[in-house]
């Protein structure tokens, strides 16, 4: 394919994305900004807590070390 007919269709596609518009959900968007979805949030911290670092835990780099 020569490079005429590339660029045309990266042409057509571009045009393409350019101007499409999805419909959007307006209370999805709401429900989702107004932070409905925080008791989601809270027991997909409880299942990942006991990786979580304590609060000794500290990171100590290399330079803070020779000091």
């Amino acid at each position: 394919m020569g490079r005429g007919r590339q660029k045309a269709k990266h042409t057509k596609v571009a045009r393409e994305l350019k101007y499409f518009s999805p419909n959007t959900d307006y209370t999805a968007l709401e429900r989702e900004l107004t932070g409905s979805q925080h008791d989601e949030f809270s027991d997909e911290t409880a299942k990942w807590a006991e990786y979580a670092a304590d609060d000794d835990d500290t990171y100590v780099t290399g330079d803070e070390q020779r000091a």
